[in-house]
């Protein structure tokens, strides 16, 4: 498989969902003015948008028409772009570099970039509640806003930011590793394949359960990844700043398991990931396209 179905595949992904924040977001226009341009400038910025792509393409696996999954995809996307502004800032991972481009707290202020964040959170759960054309009916909705809430809170990806803080400087084991990780990276990925899996009304059990093992093991293939790129990558290329992750003594895949081990181990997580795809057809090929990516990308 060549790079143009997926690029193709992406491209229309990120163009929906795109097209989506810029209806829900508030125009710059409107008063607070700063605080609505800082929203604009985090969720707008570009970036690869894996969770809304994996929300269109579990949908269309199961399927439901891409299209209609616009008000899941944003809200998940919302979701991972406050997550970005706050882990930005100096009292977290403190960087200055986010997507090429100065970090929203540099763009903008701190005081500013916090309240942001808190917005862009408040809105993901506001365009979940209110975009009618998602479909599953009230008790699906209900169950998306639970399992995004749970994924974005203390349970999910603040608790494992929240462990992720506390383990720097300290000499961890691969399985609290991948504890940290399954919560800070891995819930809100899962999310985003699940928010498909609620809006399917009569899914088998089974499909929806295969289709969460295939998220489980993708949003660890994902920071293993991201782990490597600390290392390898290019900042010019990745976007943020390369070596952050050694320069705050934080525990990583590569450091653990050294660069050849981590793209192993990766390597195997994305073929149990395609391997639970074996019951789908042709119309989960751009869930597969995505698992080849996850270990190829150099951003």
């Amino acid at each position: 498989m060549g790079d143009a179905p997926l690029s193709g595949f992406m491209a229309r992904c990120a163009e929906r969902v795109e097209g989506a924040l810029e209806r829900w977001l508030p125009a710059e226009q409107i008063h607070p003015v700063g605080l609505h341009r800082a929203m604009r400038y985090a969720a707008l910025g570009g970036g690869k948008r894996i969770r809304p792509t994996l929300t269109y393409g579990a949908a269309q696996a199961i399927g439901i028409e891409p299209e209609r999954m616009n008000g899941a995809a944003c809200a998940v996307e919302l979701i991972h772009a406050y997550s970005l502004v706050h882990d930005d800032l100096p009292a977290m991972d403190d960087d200055d570099l986010r997507r090429g481009r100065p970090t929203c707290h540099k763009a903008f202020d701190e005081a500013t970039a916090i309240l942001a964040g808190d917005a862009l959170q408040t809105l993901a759960f506001q365009v979940l509640a209110r975009d009618d054309d998602i479909p599953g009916g009230p008790a699906a909705r209900l169950e998306m806003l639970t399992t995004l809430a749970t994924a974005a809170g203390s349970r999910g990806m603040a608790g494992g930011q929240a462990l992720d803080l506390e383990a720097e400087g300290r000499d961890l084991d691969l399985a609290r590793l991948e504890h940290i990780h399954i919560h800070k990276t891995g819930a809100l990925i899962r999310a985003a394949v699940r928010m498909a899996v609620l809006a399917a009304t009569g899914l088998d059990r089974d499909l929806g359960e295969r289709l969460d093992r295939y998220a489980k093991c993708l949003g660890l293939a994902f920071q293993i990844r991201d782990d490597i790129l600390d290392v390898v990558g290019d900042t010019a290329v990745i976007g943020k700043t390369r070596g952050k992750d050694q320069a705050q003594q934080k525990a990583t895949y590569p450091a653990l398991m050294g660069l050849d081990g981590a793209r192993q181990s990766a390597a195997e997580l994305i073929a149990d990931a395609v391997e639970s795809l074996a019951p789908f057809g042709a119309d989960a090929d751009p869930l597969r396209w995505v698992a080849g990516y996850m270990v190829q990308r150099d951003r």
